[in-house]
């Protein structure tokens, strides 16, 4: 079985965002959604990514119905096997780089990697207060602490949409890389042609409608 699934799933907030949306992805894989802002790209990440029960449809994650688990089996799930990256930080505010990264250390029993540290290019600044950070490497801890739990599933909304374009390339470098090596699936949206060029498989939501794209 794919290690996600998703089948009819359709969602609405005032008017209706998508439905009939169908979608098979499995580890090693990079998928992209591309989509114009508001066209529901975001919503649907939260509904595979078991923020959101969708309206109508089934998301399965390794073979499982997610929305009929047990709240404290979600949460599991959530904390050991899923990687989400927001367009927001979330971060710790009152706590250091590396104190947030160690919190996702010890709730996920994941040694930290300092490697990946320097590949993001924060290991020297890991000590200071997140508010002494800059936007761009409050981003780049973001995505270190979600990698540091080794997810097997990464969500990603606009995962570098706050970076320059020279970090964001490093960035989504190191995510490649990631997916690769631990043999994980990537799934984010974007409006970066250069990045979804790169995925095994591009989709494009438009008119409700998730479709197979292609440049």
């Amino acid at each position: 079985m794919p290690l996600l699934s998703a089948s009819s799933l359709g969602h609405a907030f005032e008017h209706e965002l998508f439905g009939e949306v169908s979608l098979e992805a499995d580890s090693g894989e990079c998928v992209s959604i591309m989509g114009v802002s508001g066209s529901g790209k975001s919503t649907l990440l939260h509904t595979l990514s078991t923020l959101l029960k969708p309206l109508a449809g089934e998301v399965k994650l390794f073979d499982q119905s997610i929305y009929q688990l047990p709240t404290a089996q979600l949460l599991e799930l959530r904390r050991e096997k899923l990687g989400i990256i927001f367009q927001s930080h979330y971060l710790f505010r009152g706590f250091s780089g590396i104190e947030n990264l160690q919190v996702a250390s010890i709730l996920s029993k994941q040694p930290l990697d300092y490697e990946l540290l320097e590949a993001f290019g924060i290991a020297q600044v890991v000590e200071q207060s997140v508010g002494e950070l800059s936007g761009g490497q409050q981003q780049r801890l973001s995505i270190a602490r979600v990698l540091t739990k080794k997810p097997q599933i990464i969500f990603a909304d606009e995962p570098t949409g706050n970076l320059d374009q020279e970090t964001a390339s490093s960035v989504m470098e190191a995510l490649f890389d990631y997916v690769k090596s631990q043999k994980a699936l990537l799934l984010f949206a974007t409006h970066d042609a250069s990045l979804a060029k790169r995925c095994d498989r591009i989709y494009r939501l438009d008119n409700k409608r998730l479709l197979p794209w292609s440049f």
